[in-house]
């Protein structure tokens, strides 16, 4: 191939990459919102994220766009039963970890039903013999229990940096300064987390995670209460943050930096990174 023909090709290619993202955009923009469709109409769409995203992180991206707008309601899954008789799997509201969480059973799924399935997979912890059971006690409560232990979300941190160059806590999950349980649910775990500590962030950063990933913020504050993440969402491209965000009441996308420092503040004191992984057959 001659010079002008690769210079050709080159040109093509740029084209109908600009072309197919701008197509993926009108997409997502075109379709209608998830929390006013009925079941049957989510299950219909859902066939068509499958069919337009093979891969399962375009998937997870494109799903999470999806939802941006999404009304935000704090603590909004639960086992439809006492005591959090919330719905198991819902896409009319959502909270940071709610939008996580339900984006990662839907794009592993075909329709509601195996959506919700999915999401009593990854949201709770199974028995002795393999098996979960949407029931409180069963439920991963705490985001950094989720990280260190759930292979649907992985911690990431340690693979980005040397331990030794970022900052640790040690505590007991669930266990507040004075001993007493934070949630009702006679558990407990000593956790050792490593973080990203503020002066550590910044683009460069950015750039070292993969293109689809999941972030935790560290609020110092809460570790008295026997908690270490105060919040949690998606970043994609390594640039923005998609999440279901109590401060603007809904799921958002915006860029990761502008979020993270305002004013010159930092909203938390250093970040966790997760990787996706889906559900094994």
């Amino acid at each position: 191939m001659n010079n002008k023909n690769i210079h050709i090709a080159l040109y093509l290619t740029i084209i109908l990459t600009i072309i197919g993202c701008k197509s993926d955009a009108k997409w997502i923009e075109d379709l209608p919102k998830p929390w006013t469709l009925t079941e049957n109409e989510f299950s219909n769409i859902l066939q068509k994220f499958g069919e337009r995203y093979p891969d399962f992180y375009d998937r997870l991206k494109y799903f999470s766009k999806w939802q941006i707008g999404k009304p935000y309601k704090i603590f909004c899954l639960g086992e439809e039963i006492q005591p959090d008789p919330d719905p198991i799997f819902r896409m009319d509201v959502s909270d940071c970890t709610v939008h996580i969480l339900t984006s990662l059973a839907s794009v592993q799924s075909n329709n509601w039903s195996e959506a919700k399935s999915n999401l009593i997979k990854i949201h709770y912890k199974s028995d002795s013999e393999g098996k979960h059971v949407p029931l409180y006690d069963k439920r991963w409560h705490f985001t950094t229990d989720r990280l260190l232990d759930n292979p649907s979300t992985k911690n990431i941190t340690e693979t980005l940096f040397n331990p030794d160059k970022i900052e640790k806590i040690d505590l007991t999950l669930n266990q507040k300064e004075n001993g007493d349980e934070f949630l009702d649910i006679n558990w407990t775990k000593k956790v050792a987390v490593h973080f990203i500590p503020n002066q550590m962030i910044d683009a460069h950063l950015l750039k070292k995670i993969p293109s689809v990933t999941g972030v935790a913020f560290v609020k110092k504050a809460y570790f008295k209460m026997g908690l270490i993440i105060a919040h949690e969402g998606i970043i994609i491209d390594n640039k923005d943050i998609i999440h279901a965000s109590q401060v603007f009441g809904k799921t958002v996308q915006m860029d990761f930096l502008d979020y993270y420092f305002t004013d010159n503040k930092a909203r938390f004191d250093g970040v966790v990174f997760f990787s996706f992984h889906p559900l094994e057959s």
